[in-house]
């Protein structure tokens, strides 16, 4: 049986980097206009997902996390940051 393919959904990335989250350093603001891959590299070892992918909503939670950063990408690239 062929695996399914991996589907665009919101996804939540909790980070296991012994430094911690490497973004902390700079503001949220600075992810803004980096591509998706970059600005995936800049989150290891943080706490983050998609929330929206070129005007398509991911369903996400409700709760609160203060350290948690939702991205929204648009052709490629982070558009917007938001913590929570």
């Amino acid at each position: 049986m062929d695996e399914p393919l991996p589907s665009q959904q919101a996804e939540s990335h909790a980070g296991n980097s012994p430094s911690g989250c490497t973004a902390d350093k700079q503001e949220d603001s600075a992810l803004v206009g980096k591509t998706e891959q970059q600005a995936v590299a800049l989150l290891t070892g943080c706490v983050w997902r998609i929330g929206e992918r070129d005007g398509k909503h991911f369903a996400g939670t409700m709760d609160y996390l203060e350290a948690r950063r939702t991205l929204g990408i648009t052709a490629g690239k982070v558009a917007w940051v938001r913590r929570g």
